[in-house]
């Protein structure tokens, strides 16, 4: 993936890969009642989010998402997060991994990632339409500890997995989450039922197909979880000078076993990685706190505000004065 922001979906990706979507195939009843949920999803999405975007709800950690026309491609952070994309199709990029999910498929983020993405199948008649749940990572640590023996101990994963990976969504999953998603239309039940809901969201995925990844990355004993504790550490330092050296002592990991695990999860050097938080940060300090480019530039940790402006043309696809007027502008429209 080259480093500046494309306006559509590159031609070729290096090391791009599609998701494997094919488990073992459902029932004709099944596929009726997975095409039901499906539908009713849809429904209550759209009556609950009318604009393009992607909004909280009133449940705590709940969000919607709408597109009625394709995207361009655009760089955002993603949470611990489980998003299952209810209709149309979209692509991630993270580094150099292209993941393309459509219809009635979920992509689980186990720790925060800077991405690229965009929707590639919406339409007024059939917008795209996706739900993103929010992890908390203790309360997947706490419920895997629950589950202890009773999950498939015989799944095999890679040791430091990709924090980002899709598969197609069961009839539990999705029945899970269309009652989530139900009780915005029942606000006075939602206080008790929501959390219930969001618990078994997380049961089903840490049970099905993904499971294994997920608990990979909340067993202290794993290379993924001590590369989650370098990628959290980073988040809350980005503006200091890296030191890879330290960040490995602070996890019992070498320099070189860190640098190799954390590409694996991440699919980026912890420098590479590093910058796109500092990027990011810069970007919410202009148009949240509305800094100029050089005071934000100094703020995320850059010495020198041309270097910095480079950069982030590079990342947005235009320099921090243009990037951020055109963000204000599309705000102020969204607002009418």
């Amino acid at each position: 993936m080259p480093p500046s922001l494309p306006n559509s979906v590159p031609s070729s990706v290096p090391n791009s890969v599609a998701p494997s979507l094919t488990p073992a195939s459902p029932s004709a009843e099944q596929s009726r009642d997975i095409e039901r949920l499906r539908g009713k999803l849809a429904d209550t999405v759209m009556r609950h989010v009318v604009a393009d975007g992607m909004e909280e709800s009133t449940i705590a950690g709940l969000h919607l998402g709408r597109a009625n026309t394709p995207t361009q491609c655009v760089s955002t952070i993603y949470e611990p997060c489980l998003c299952v994309i209810v209709q149309g199709s979209k692509t991630i990029w993270l580094g150099d991994r292209e993941i393309v999910y459509g219809p009635l498929s979920y992509l689980v983020s186990s720790v925060h990632l800077p991405v690229l993405g965009q929707v590639d199948m919406a339409s007024p008649s059939e917008p795209f339409l996706s739900i993103r749940v929010d992890v908390d990572p203790q309360e997947v640590t706490e419920l895997v500890l629950e589950l202890g023996e009773r999950v498939n101990s015989e799944e095999k994963c890679p040791e430091a997995a990709c924090g980002l990976c899709v598969s197609q969504t069961d009839q539990g999953l999705l029945d899970a989450t269309a009652r989530l998603v139900s009780l915005l239309d029942s606000p006075h039940d939602a206080a008790i039922l929501a959390p219930l809901a969001r618990r078994e969201i997380l049961y089903r995925a840490l049970i099905g197909e993904m499971g294994a990844r997920m608990r990979k990355f909340a067993a202290a004993d794993s290379q993924a979880h001590r590369v989650s504790k370098v990628i959290a550490l980073l988040k809350d330092r980005f503006a200091e000078p890296l030191r890879v050296r330290e960040l490995a002592e602070r996890v019992n990991m070498s320099e070189s076993s860190l640098f190799h695990s954390f590409k694996q999860v991440t699919r980026m050097s912890p420098l590479q990685f590093q910058k796109k938080l500092r990027l990011h940060e810069a970007r919410r300090l202009m148009l949240s706190e509305g800094l100029e480019a050089a005071t934000a530039s100094y703020r995320v940790g850059y010495e020198s505000p041309s270097h910095f402006s480079r950069e982030y043309s590079r990342m947005f696809g235009a320099p921090p004065r243009t990037d951020v007027v055109k963000l204000r502008g599309e705000q102020s429209v969204a607002q009418m």
